[in-house]
């Protein structure tokens, strides 16, 4: 496989050889040598594999769960929209989270997929940021959605009675506001953050696409100020949000030992068997990626991973609801008819 990079200072064209070589030099040569240069402009990423057979057979597979991750979570949203039944707090939370998975894959998907015919995957140092921050901001804002998801299985399951005046359309609206509120101003800090850094060289992103720990680590200047506010964030985002799923389960959990018939308590455990197949694929995921000693990492295991929480689980997350889920079934026979009679 020919692959491109661009030299500081002719912009020159080389091939894969001589950027494996670049990548050599620059990785020897402290960064402190690179001070008197221009500063990076431009990144290079590896992508996903530089095997040219590997890539021919991965385009279609990537492309055909990308169709599928949009599709499913389109069609979930307007089924959810058309179908008054379903007009409820759980299926307003649904279409939220699929809306913000479908920004969440375009952020990465796209660029992935266009990488797969180019020699040279250079993306320039504003869209580098850029896309880090759109998926940051889907990604703490999912897990922001997924605790307020948690919340209203609490509510539901625990005080069934006053669920629709506490769970009502007003609450909800705020809270779903409240996530990517909170999802975009953390996103937008981290980002910043990372772009006041100074970047002289090396600009070698092993990865496929922009990740702040690649990216921050390819930085001359200090970045201990900026790894304490990533800390800080994904302390209270992502750790706070998992502790809030985790306290509403132990509450959930507590109510559901309180029913005394079996049936009761296994239909109240199968409305929240959905969500926590979801939180855990999420977490599950993410944390062996982002939370594993540097010692212990492995570039391809990362990239396989991040696959997974970037690709694979937007597309199963409407499967997953959908599947085990009746009246969403019903609503989908209910649309159904409707269009055949219409069509008649």
């Amino acid at each position: 496989m020919v692959a491109w990079i661009v030299d500081s200072s002719k912009f020159g064209i080389l091939r894969r050889r001589d950027m494996m070589e670049q990548v050599q030099m620059s990785e020897s040569i402290s960064k402190e040598g690179y001070r008197n240069h221009t500063s990076v402009t431009m990144f290079v990423l590896l992508g996903l594999t530089s095997e040219k057979d590997l890539q021919l057979i991965l385009f279609p597979v990537f492309l055909v769960i990308y169709l599928v991750t949009l599709i499913s979570n389109l069609g979930l949203i307007i089924l959810i929209r058309m179908d008054s039944r379903l007009h409820t707090p759980m299926y307003f939370f649904l279409s939220c989270l699929s809306f913000i998975d479908i920004f969440y894959t375009t952020s990465v998907s796209p660029r992935m997929l266009s990488d797969f015919f180019k020699d040279g995957k250079i993306i320039s140092f504003v869209s580098c940021a850029t896309q880090y921050l759109m998926f940051t901001w889907m990604g703490l804002s999912e897990c922001c959605l997924l605790a307020t998801m948690a919340y209203d299985r609490y509510v539901a399951i625990g005080n069934p009675l006053q669920y629709s005046a506490i769970m009502n359309p007003n609450l909800c609206s705020k809270m779903v506001t409240a996530a990517l509120g909170s999802g975009f101003i953390s996103s937008l800090v981290e980002t910043v953050t990372c772009i006041n850094l100074y970047y002289c060289g090396p600009n070698i992103i092993r990865h496929f696409f922009c990740d702040l720990p690649q990216i921050v680590s390819l930085a001359c200047s200090n970045t201990f100020v900026c790894q304490i506010i990533i800390f800080l964030i994904a302390l209270l985002v992502g750790f706070g949000s998992m502790l809030f799923i985790l306290l509403s389960y132990g509450f959930i959990a507590a109510s559901i030992l309180k029913i005394s018939s079996a049936k009761g308590s296994l239909k109240a455990f199968n409305t929240c068997a959905s969500h926590l197949a979801v939180v855990t694929l999420l977490y599950g995921t993410a944390l062996s990626v982002y939370m594993r000693p540097t010692s212990n990492h492995s570039k391809n295991q990362d990239k396989v991973l991040s696959v997974f929480y970037i690709n694979v689980i937007p597309m199963l997350n409407p499967l997953i609801y959908s599947l085990r889920n009746k009246e969403i079934k019903e609503a989908l026979k209910r649309v159904m008819k409707r269009a055949r009679f219409l069509s008649q």
